[in-house]
């Protein structure tokens, strides 16, 4: 049997005293099973900077999830102008070095939601604080219905990796996010976009695969979540 391709995940971390009095590292279990559903071998990645060009010879693939967090707004050459800002640098650090080296390697990468907002910042983008503060927009993109239901249609920018994988010109989309891309990175274009102007997905076709979705696909709601996953796995494989 073919091998299967092994798929770097990032954690969060998180100090609250809920699952340990102590710092303790988080994914949520759906990010893992929908790499498995396609596929995959799911393995979470620790903030271990030193052991990065390690990490890069194992895996094939590279996700970099989301989570409950900003970036810090210096990454873009801003400061906080909100209070509502919260950073996770420990994190960050580690996402953005691995993000770069995994890039030189043409190692597919997929960014999902922050993981997103993060490859445009390795890009040299920048992003909006806060949507509801910066943004004229009838659109909640922190959806009050469950995470596992979508809430609000996107459009795919034909000419795009992402339109010829999911191959539709409009989907529907879950949104769990404040904050949202400003200016995509240079060598990025922009392959998905809200009603309301929001960008919703980057790409740099340049490479293997690099893609960031605003939207969380490991939900699976719909077909596009799955085809893109899928996208991504097969992309995996070849680079193994």
């Amino acid at each position: 049997m073919p091998k299967k391709p092994i798929i770097g995940l990032t954690l969060d971390l998180e100090t609250s005293k809920t699952y340990s009095k102590f710092p303790w590292y988080a994914l949520r279990e759906n990010y893992c099973s929908s790499i498995s559903n396609f596929g995959g071998i799911p393995i979470p990645l620790v903030y271990d900077n030193k052991s990065i060009n390690s990490i890069l010879d194992i895996i094939d693939g590279l996700v970099i999830t989301g989570g409950a967090f900003d970036i810090d707004p210096k990454y873009y050459l801003e400061r906080k102008k909100y209070k509502n800002i919260f950073i996770k640098n420990e994190r960050t650090e580690f996402e953005i070095n691995i993000c770069k080296k995994a890039l030189k390697k043409d190692i597919p990468i997929l960014g999902i939601c922050g993981g997103q907002q993060l490859l445009n910042i390795v890009y040299g983008g920048s992003l909006i604080q806060d949507i509801k503060k910066d943004l004229s927009t009838v659109i909640d993109h922190e959806q009050k219905n469950p995470r596992n239901q979508v809430s609000h249609s996107v459009k795919l920018n034909l000419n795009t990796k992402l339109y010829n994988i999911i191959k539709k010109k409009s989907i529907k989309v879950n949104s769990a996010h404040h904050q949202s891309i400003k200016t995509a990175g240079k060598g990025l274009i922009i392959n998905a976009i809200a009603p309301d102007g929001v960008i919703e997905g980057i790409e740099d076709q340049s490479k293997s695969f690099c893609i960031g979705v605003q939207w969380h696909p490991e939900f699976m709601i719909k077909q596009s979540d799955n085809d893109l996953l899928k996208g991504f796995i097969k992309a995996a494989k070849k680079n193994d």
